[in-house]
């Protein structure tokens, strides 16, 4: 058992979260618990198991059983009580549960193991906001204008808070708390409307204000005043390692700056030096590593964004980063991969960069690259020495009469060398023996598109649509490769037989069925939603002779062949 086995099942179950299959994404999971139970906690060959059970935790969650999530939120934080993100998937499944306060817990023990951590800091504001939703009770407007913490704010105000030690003032208060419908007669009371109207911020006697008012309208606009940012500590508090610590952080964002302006004037040089000068100063901060892998993937230097993207994303973990942070790493990391037709190793960082922090154009992203993977594994796939092989081995099972196992083989001669018209002509005939016609004539299609002069496409299109009894197109092919090879022995002989039977096709029962494939035909859809057509099959019943002549422009006269042939118009 190797930590190399116990990652292996990581990534499989973290590709099978990605693709919404929990069930197996825990398996896989599980297995890399079960590979690193036997592992050494620290130092060399160790694993990380606190990461598989935060990976398990949030399959259990996706799944919808949010106990199980729980027990392992909770065995990845005693696994590795410094780790955050055990913190936020412990707080995750209690809010799932609706057990807020055990939530807010989780999400609070966390900041104090990642104080920095933006994902655990809204999170917790996100539970604060559902806890307090579901715990206020459902109150009346002006009870909750007039409840006490507001009430409070009177004790500040230079007027009103005269008003707080009148016993009838204070009952007419509580009054309204409890009765809103009494507040109508309470407001004729003037330091009910003034109060109101200073709660509310509504100038309840405009144009009547005295010297009182006038303060109390100074004094409103400055009751809510905008919360201050968090004062930083006072230069005199710190010790001077901490000054000095401050000092070439402040540096380090200078001259990461100054490689940003130098990166966006394409002064890749200059922009790698700022950005060492940035690493040199502050080794801790991810960013300036990933901004050094920018520059290399713009130089083209494709390995070395690898191996850079690695080392940030390290550092990252290493010092607590932020995960959208490393989740723009490991997407970095993983367009270079792409750039260096590693398809499969990029999708596999994209999906680890979801993993730490979901973004839909990331997954927009994986999906092109899967797209892109399955191109190149097809390209990678052509051998066209294997396609005869498999070729002939149809053909052989083709006179054996094993119609599946000729199947088989030309779909992987097809796969080998698909630009050869030849192999799907022979899928279609082996088709046409299972009397699979309709994937029969899409494979003479496809023979047809690679070469529009392959003669024999032609006529085995022609022969399936005869025995779809499609004879107007089974015509229409025939013709096709009449025109390419006038002497065609299988056109002509497709021709004549296809021709006769339009002719023969007279009982009752032959002309129904034959007229049911044609009305499927939506090109015959559309010839009889052709008001052109309509008026003129309206005169040849009507008026023979402007039927007649309708029919010697040469477009109208094929329109009206191609009913015919299809058996939706009789001539008899």
């Amino acid at each position: 058992m190797t930590s190399v086995e116990a990652e292996t099942h990581k990534a499989a179950g973290n590709k099978a979260l990605q693709a919404k299959d929990y069930d197996e994404a825990i398996k896989c999971y599980t297995q890399a618990l079960e590979v690193s139970a036997a592992l050494p906690v620290t130092g060399e060959g160790a694993a990380p198991r606190h990461v598989y059970f935060s990976n398990r935790s949030a399959a259990y969650l996706s799944k919808g059983d949010a106990a199980a999530a729980l027990e392992d939120a909770e065995q990845c934080i005693k696994a590795n009580p410094t780790w955050p993100k055990g913190f936020s998937r412990k707080g995750a499944a209690l809010h799932t549960m609706k057990r807020y306060d055990e939530a807010q817990a989780a999400y609070e023990g966390g900041l104090e193991v990642a104080p920095d951590d933006a994902g655990l800091a809204s999170a917790l504001e996100d539970v604060k906001k559902v806890k307090e939703s579901s715990n206020k009770p459902r109150v009346n407007p002006l009870a909750s204008i007039f409840a006490p913490e507001n009430v409070a704010r009177l004790a500040g105000h230079p007027v009103f808070c005269k008003y707080l030690l009148d016993s009838e003032f204070m009952a007419k208060i509580k009054l309204i708390q409890t009765d809103p419908n009494a507040f109508n007669t309470i407001l004729q009371d003037k330091r009910i409307m003034d109060v109101f109207g200073f709660l509310t911020g509504i100038d309840m006697r405009a144009g009547d204000m005295d010297e009182q008012e006038s303060e109390a309208s100074t004094v409103k606009k400055e009751a809510a005043p905008a919360p201050a940012p968090a004062p930083e500590p006072a230069e005199e508090d710190l010790s001077e390692a901490e000054r000095e610590e401050r000092k070439r952080k402040h540096e380090a964002l200078e001259a990461k700056e100054r490689g940003n302006q130098h990166y966006m004037k394409k002064e890749f040089v200059e922009a790698l030096a700022a950005y060492e000068d940035a690493i040199v100063k502050d080794p801790s901060n991810m960013a300036f590593l990933t901004n050094k892998a920018a520059v290399f993937f713009e130089q083209g230097d494709f390995t070395k964004t690898v191996a850079q993207c690695d080392e940030a994303i390290q550092v990252g973990r290493a010092n607590r980063a932020p995960y959208p942070d490393v989740a723009k790493a490991l997407v970095r990391k993983g367009k270079a991969l792409a750039k260096q037709g590693d398809l499969a190793n990029a999708i596999e960082a994209y999906r680890d960069a979801q993993m730490e922090h979901f973004d839909k154009t990331v997954e927009r992203l994986i999906k092109s690259t899967e797209v892109e993977r399955k191109k190149q594994e097809e390209l990678a796939y052509v051998d066209p020495a294997k396609a005869v092989e498999a070729k002939d081995r149809g053909n052989e099972a083709f006179r054996a009469g094993k119609w599946p196992d000729a199947v088989k083989e030309y779909n992987e001669a097809i796969r080998r060398d698909p630009s050869n018209a030849a192999y799907h002509n022979n899928l279609a005939a082996a088709l046409s023996k299972l009397m699979d016609f309709s994937a029969a004539k899409t494979a003479c299609e496809k023979a047809i598109a690679l070469d529009p002069k392959y003669v024999k496409a032609w006529a085995k299109k022609g022969d399936i649509e005869f025995f779809m009894k499609e004879y107007h197109r089974a015509l229409e092919s025939y013709k096709h490769g009449l025109e390419i090879e006038p002497n065609n022995s299988l056109c002509v002989q497709g021709l004549q037989k296809t021709s006769a039977r339009i002719r023969d096709a007279s009982s009752q029962e032959a002309d129904m069925e034959r007229a049911a494939h044609g009305m499927a035909d939506p090109e015959v859809q559309a010839i009889l939603g052709d008001p052109v057509i309509q008026q003129v099959l309206r005169d040849l019943q009507e008026n023979p002779r402007e039927g007649r002549q309708a029919l010697s422009d040469p477009g109208v006269a094929a329109k009206i062949e191609k009913l015919i042939n299809a058996g939706v118009l009789r001539t008899k």
